[in-house]
Order: C-alpha cells, then sequence, then structure tokens
C-alpha cells in the first residue's frame, strides 16, 4: 500500500503538545491547532495572532511559523522598564520542556518592543517574555506563554480510492470520511500538524507510507479534502510528540 511518512530529520527534530504550566493566559487573541479526533476534522486558522498580558507587559506573536523563515515578537511594557532587556524564551519538546532563549530587544522609551527570530527549530511551543530589571536586581517580570508551531515544508501525496474497507498498517479500517496521514518513520497514533494556506489541522499516523513520487507524507482524501488539497501539494508540516 503507497502511503504517507515524514522524512527521518522531521521525525526526529518534532515539537510537542504538552506545554509546560503555570500562570493561565490573562488575555488572548487567536487560537493554535487542536488535536482532531479522525472521524471529526476541525479545520482551524495559522495565520491569526496569539497574544498575552501579565505583569504589565503584553507579548505577541503569529500562531503559526515556518522552519528558516522569521517569526516576530512584538509587546508593549511599562515606560518604567525603558532600556531593559526583554528575552522571548520558549518551551517544548525540542527544549525538553525547559525554558530557552530564543531572541532578546530592548524595550523603549515609549514601552515598545520587537525582535525577529529566524526560526531554525521546529515543534509547537510555549513561548514567554522575561525581563530582568537593571534598577531592581534578581526581580524577574514575565507575561503568561503564548502557543506556536513551527512547521517544516514538505510535500504531501493523498490515498484512498482503492483501499477503502482496508485495515491500514496501524490498524484502523480506511474509510471516505478517515482523518489521518501515512508515515515512514512515526509510530502509529502520534500526532502531525499540517498548514496549508493558512489553515491548519492535526492528524494522526494511522498507516506506512508513502514511497513513491517524492513525497514525505500521504494524505487520506478526508484530509486532503478538509484542508483544500487536491492531488499533490507543498504543505508544511511537524510531528508533536506527546511529553
Amino acid at each position: 500500500m503507497a502511503l504517507a511518512v515524514p522524512a527521518a530529520a522531521l521525525a526526529s527534530s518534532g515539537g510537542g503538545t504538552g506545554l509546560p504550566g503555570g500562570s493561565p493566559i490573562t488575555n488572548t487573541t487567536g487560537s493554535a491547532p487542536t488535536t482532531t479526533p479522525p472521524s471529526s476534522p476541525v479545520v482551524g486558522s495559522g495565520n491569526v495572532t496569539v497574544s498575552a498580558t501579565g505583569n504589565g507587559i503584553t507579548l505577541e506573536t503569529k500562531a503559526s511559523g515556518i522552519l528558516g523563515r522569521s517569526l516576530t515578537f512584538s509587546g508593549t511594557a511599562p515606560a518604567r522598564l525603558a532600556g531593559d532587556t526583554i528575552d522571548i524564551q520558549r518551551s517544548g519538546h525540542q527544549t525538553n520542556w525547559t525554558w530557552a532563549d530564543t531572541v532578546s530587544a530592548t524595550i523603549g522609551p515609549d514601552g515598545t518592543f520587537g525582535a525577529t527570530w529566524q526560526a531554525n527549530h521546529i515543534g509547537r511551543f510555549a513561548i514567554r517574555a522575561v525581563v530582568t530589571s537593571a534598577s531592581q536586581a534578581q526581580a524577574a517580570t514575565l507575561t503568561p506563554a503564548v502557543t506556536t508551531t513551527v512547521y517544516r515544508p514538505s510535500r504531501a501525496t493523498e490515498y484512498g480510492p482503492g483501499f477503502y474497507g482496508k485495515k491500514t498498517a496501524c490498524g484502523q479500517r480506511l474509510s471516505r470520511g478517515t482523518i489521518g496521514l501515512a508515515s515512514r518513520t512515526l509510530r502509529c497514533g502520534e500526532s502531525v500538524a499540517i498548514y496549508y494556506q493558512g489553515r491548519t489541522l492535526v492528524v494522526p499516523v494511522i498507516d506506512r507510507g508513502p514511497y513513491a513520487n517524492g513525497a514525505d507524507w500521504d494524505l487520506t482524501m478526508a484530509t486532503g479534502t478538509a484542508l483544500g488539497i487536491q492531488g499533490t501539494a507543498q504543505i508544511d508540516a511537524v510531528s508533536l510528540p506527546a511529553r
């Protein structure tokens, strides 16, 4: 059966769904994709802004980023923090669920700040802003976390007709409404986030493949239809291994 799968590099450096706990987000705009049951595809928008406010600081970024491209962080802070350095930190599977400095910025006289990260890791990350004030020794001010997902560009094909009614390599009986994809290396049931022309969808690995056409993934017809894909397409995707 010719099905879909990600390249080995993609499988080894994926993200994570279990984001660290902490203070709840007090103000958010937009949403990141959520895990989708096979029988109920929920397509989200990846072109939204996510934001959080805490301790007088607001942090904004996009819900989606692409490996190798710029991801911008911006926001505001109290005027008393002007001149201080603000560190944008991320946490996820790639950082072993610890907070890692990603990029820094200086808070301007008007309290605004901005920084750009040339995304060099894929995965789903919790993002927060941390300020250590030079005027208050050891005093750190931080925001609640927002969530962003960094995807890897890849190639996807579709399959289904001719296989309906048969069991996949993961033991699931394929139907016209089955949501999922095939992967050569990821374990059965592992979640994969897909981004295509502004749409996002998280689907499970249900099969093995693909083994032709230079494809990284093989999507079920129902998955392709939900995302607006017809035939072979360039998509962005990332595996989301559990914590």
